[in-house]
């Protein structure tokens, strides 16, 4: 299936549900009941050939086929390794994740945070997976690829070396959940090597669907206890560590009896009153089930004394089960960083929680369309995607002001470096900017340059940097608020995912141009209109039989396009008598590569260019010109030479594809980014530049695609039917 229609056809199944938590995508249509049930009927152990027990699996660089890191690496299933294999044993437990000789410890943090929490771990691992019953060499999992779940299939053949798991492992020995996860995962991604290295909100976010952000607890935020209680109220997961500095050995244990380098959760947050003054607890998890904080409002301490009767029954819990309350300010002295991954409103159940409301849209940057990069480069930033976001209702906490997260993903990075495509990241981030009234509740527009020259932004992104995922959040006045997504530079071809999770809903759509063309129906001549000059040039040009060719119009036309041997000196242009006709094409540039400043540059016109001109205005079907059609086609080229020549604005010959977007606007073609894309594709030289031939061709052939698409929508519904024939017909024109 081409791109173009595989794209339309995943949006389509979207659309209907498809990717959601309760109806995931089979990842690379793999089908795991269908496989496994091919295994069970023939007997045999399944092997994935989509992620196949081979080098490439491991890696491309430092575990690839040269590497001696991977020597002595063979593939075994857990009934090699053991003599009963288990999937998961009493429950799944932070134990069952003990790092390998691969740098993920990130995943291994995100996959550890699934054990505090069995609703979400049990959307990750289904159940009902073994090594006993029905057993046959295949396991599943689901996980969250920018904004989709997938059900991802493997085998169970792991890396193994010297009879031991080469990458994550249980620390008991015989339990593969997480082993087979991290398989899967690695899947995904392409291969084990890409995810050496990584943040471990990346593994919240694809194991959840949700967006996390991240806390510095040295200058926090003034309303960060606010965050974290609604963060609890809305069933976030959130976590804290504690940053290790110089020497210091990661997990070492400080003299009030904390971990340093150490995942801990947060799971709750209440004020109380003591002694007359509002302190505000925070209750903080110790994964292990034990070596709990001995400071101010631990288990033993006096100040739940000097608290009512009724707090201190409802919140302290006098027991060494890893769980302790400590007074926010300690925790923001102790602590390093907090995390905060925001759940979406499909992985929460029950009316108890609060939820936040969602928006996502897909998008890319392409390179001389959509690809603008940031606010520093003004020529060129207002063509990036753009986005408008409807803010009515403040949040119910009294302060004024729509609280909300923008999340910014570029998508299939790692994959991309996997397959050899240099940078692994994108620099990226966003702005926004205050919609003023005269746009209100437009849609249909994609603003300009002279918008953001005359505008100032009204907030961004916290920075651009080249990570996975940029969020920040924001408190605006209700009202209605520009975002562009880009990366740093412009011309950086990428897919991005953008979100945006608010505390009341809130109304996210994209601004683009509505898909039109506009130009006045033109009026007919008779041959009786038509000027003697032109008509003896035309009999000359069309010969006995009066009509115009393919091929007779493409000598036409490049018959004054002198062509030349690379090393010859410039040749001299080929003139027909002087008429309007001649002066026209007298001004093309003889050949690209002068040294002289030409008015337009062009290779010359292509048959099939000749072609589309001839299909456009013949009518009577003969496929030829007679003389009013080619008068009319020449007042057409003589149309597009003076837009052409006029949106050269550098004088160069040739048109920028930032140039080409403006000229076909002004031939009066309106066109969404999607289209634009296409037509920078279609139509443009290695260096984005369109010769004049190109441009000609370009502009036939839309008005060629609209007058049929109008010609065949009679009842004016914006939608026409075809069947097989007029699809090849028309496509094949």
């Amino acid at each position: 299936m081409s791109g173009i229609a595989s794209k339309l056809q995943h949006n389509r199944t979207k659309a209907e549900g498809f990717g959601s938590n309760s109806h995931a995508v089979p990842y690379l249509d793999q089908d795991y009941e269908a496989l496994k049930r091919q295994c069970l009927e023939s007997g045999t152990l399944f092997e994935d050939d989509m992620f196949g027990a081979t080098v490439s699996s491991l890696g491309f660089d430092e575990l690839g086929p040269d590497s001696y890191k991977i020597e002595g690496v063979e593939w075994k299933r857990p009934a090699e390794l053991t003599a009963s294999p288990q999937f998961i044993v009493e429950g799944a437990t932070r134990t069952d994740i003990c790092q390998g000789s691969l740098g993920d410890c990130w995943l291994l943090a995100a996959i550890a945070s699934l054990t505090l929490n069995k609703e979400v771990l049990n959307r990750v691992v289904p159940h009902g997976q073994s090594f006993d019953h029905n057993y046959a060499g295949i396991f599943h999992f689901q996980i969250w690829q920018y904004g989709e779940w997938v059900d991802v299939v493997i085998d169970d053949r792991l890396p193994v070396r010297d009879g031991k798991l080469l990458f994550v492992h249980s620390a008991e020995g015989s339990e593969f959940w997480s082993a087979l996860l991290e398989k899967a995962y690695a899947k995904v991604n392409g291969c084990y090597e890409v995810l050496s290295g990584g943040s471990p909100t990346e593994g919240f976010e694809d194991f959840t669907g949700g967006i996390a952000e991240r806390f510095k607890l040295n200058s926090p935020q003034p309303n960060l206890y606010s965050i974290i209680q609604k963060a609890l109220d809305r069933g976030s997961l959130l976590g804290c560590s504690i940053n290790t500095t110089g020497n210091e050995a990661r997990e070492s244990v400080t003299s009030q009896q904390l971990v340093k380098a150490h995942a801990y959760s947060i799971t709750g947050a209440e004020e109380v009153k003591c002694s007359g003054e509002i302190i505000r607890l925070i209750r903080v998890r110790n994964p292990w089930g034990k070596i709990e904080w001995k400071g101010p409002w631990s288990d033993s301490s006096s100040e739940w004394q000097l608290i009512s009767d009724a707090d201190r029954e409802r919140l302290r819990h006098k027991a060494e089960d890893g769980e302790f309350w400590m007074a926010f300010s300690d925790f923001l002295e102790q602590f390093s960083v907090a995390e905060v991954c925001n759940l979406t409103p499909d992985t929460l159940t029950g009316d108890q929680l609060k939820k936040w409301s969602l928006n996502a849209f897909d998008g890319n940057w392409r390179r001389g369309s959509t690809a603008g990069g940031c606010r520093k480069f003004p020529k060129t930033f207002w063509m990036n995607p753009q986005f408008v976001i409807r803010l009515e209702e403040e949040d119910d906490d009294g302060e004024k002001g729509c609280s909300f997260l923008v999340g910014l993903m570029q998508k299939n990075r790692k994959n991309w470096l996997r397959m050899g495509h240099g940078q692994d990241m994108h620099t990226i981030g966003f702005t926004i900017y205050e919609v003023p009234e005269q746009f209100t509740g437009q849609r249909n527009v994609h603003l300009e340059k002279t918008f953001f020259l005359r505008h100032a932004q009204k907030a961004r992104s916290e920075t651009f940097i080249d990570l996975r995922e940029v969020v920040t959040r924001f408190c605006m006045p209700p009202g209605e608020y520009l975002i562009i997504p880009s990366t740093y530079k412009p011309s950086k071809d990428g897919d991005f995912f953008v979100r945006v999770f608010s505390e009341k809903h809130a109304d996210l759509q994209e601004l683009d141009d509505p898909i039109e063309f506009k130009v006045e129906e033109e009026e007919e001549i008779s041959e009786d209109e038509v000027d003697g000059t032109f008509k003896t040039l035309f009999g000359k040009l069309a010969g006995e039989d009066s009509e115009i060719s393919a091929f007779e119009l493409k000598n036409i036309l490049n018959k004054v396009v002198s062509k030349r041997d690379k090393g010859q000196k410039h040749q001299s242009r080929t003139r027909f008598p002087h008429s309007r006709c001649c002066g026209l094409l007298s001004q093309m540039s003889p050949c690209r590569g002068s040294k002289r400043s030409p008015d337009i540059n062009t290779d010359g016109f292509g048959l099939e260019t000749c072609r589309n001109m001839i299909n456009l205005l013949d009518k009577d079907g003969n496929g030829t010109l007679g003389l009013v059609e080619f008068k009319t086609l020449w007042a057409k080229i003589e149309k597009y030479l003076k837009i052409y020549r006029q949106r050269d604005e550098d004088n160069s010959g040739t048109m920028s594809s930032t140039e080409m977007r403006a000229a076909v606007e002004e031939a009066g073609f309106s066109l969404n980014n999607p289209l634009h894309q296409i037509l920078v594709t279609r139509f443009s030289n290695a260096d984005l530049t369109i010769d004049f031939d190109n441009f000609v061709s370009c502009l036939i052939r839309l008005e060629s695609m609209f007058h049929i698409f109008q010609t065949l929508d009679t009842d004016n519904s914006g939608k026409v039917e075809f069947n097989m024939f007029q699809w090849l017909y028309l496509t094949l024109l």
